[in-house]
């Protein structure tokens, strides 16, 4: 993932709201949303190149998703940044402990953070600091540098998230995540890319021939463990295919 933004708020009917997008090269092959075979208690997409996962959620309602650093130079990694959510799907620790677990060896990645939860507490990881932080109730947001840096586009898709959490609606979030406007030059952030690529990753939604949004998700979680998922995905030619998942409440 390379945007995310999230509304967490305990106790209300829906916790977990979430717009994401993700954003990578066109010829790196992926699975999109679905049950996992070998664990079909799992319910995100799959990089088939590495392996793991940018984003998922368990039928139970342990939820990790992940985002790059942008620090150009950086160690490349020794493993892949999308097994860290996917370990954290398959196992039954508890977030705390999980991220006490994983920070003995972050730099095993390149920089990322991480978002892992259930229904009693979601937390942050960034492996730059590596402080696990647990977030109180609020709207979030999450790029390619710290949570809530304030990044032309993550501002813009947090207001935006704001503003539909009276009814939340799939359909709306991914609207507000197709948002391909680009930030003014005098606001674009500087990460060490070149001019033109920082232009073209200030967008919400980005658009190239080579790299852009492959995947926005729509994911709301209710109190009674329902889930609601809507996904659309996308080649460097437009729109590539839907899929739409629901589960059913806890008996």
């Amino acid at each position: 993932m390379c945007l995310i933004v999230f509304a967490w708020r305990p106790g209300h009917s829906q916790p977990l709201v979430v717009a994401a997008n993700r954003d990578e090269f066109h010829a790196r092959p992926s699975l999109p949303l679905g049950c996992w075979e070998d664990a079909p208690w799992i319910v995100g997409g799959r990089d088939l190149q590495a392996g793991g996962t940018w984003m998922g959620i368990t039928t139970s309602g342990r939820f990790a998703a992940l985002t790059n650093i942008r620090a150009p130079g950086q160690p490349t990694g020794l493993r892949s940044r999308g097994e860290l959510p996917e370990h954290f799907l398959r196992a039954d620790l508890q977030p705390a402990d999980y991220l006490a677990e994983m920070a003995e060896r972050r730099g095993d990645y390149a920089g990322f953070n991480l978002l892992v939860g259930d229904h009693q507490a979601l937390w942050h990881f960034n492996s730059q600091s590596g402080l696990a932080t647990v977030l109180e109730a609020g709207v979030y947001g999450l790029s390619n540098a710290g949570l809530d840096t304030p990044w032309p586009k993550l501002k813009k898709a947090r207001a935006a998230l704001v503003g539909e959490l009276d009814k939340p609606n799939p359909e709306r979030l991914l609207a507000l995540l197709a948002d391909p406007q680009p930030a003014a030059e005098h606001e674009l952030p500087q990460t060490g890319v070149p001019l033109a690529w920082e232009r073209r990753l200030s967008s919400i939604f980005i658009i190239s021939p080579e790299y852009g949004t492959r995947a926005s998700t729509a994911l709301i979680r209710h109190a009674d463990g329902a889930l609601d998922i809507l996904e659309r995905s996308f080649g460097p030619d437009g729109p590539s295919g839907e899929v739409r998942y629901h589960h059913p409440p806890r008996d």
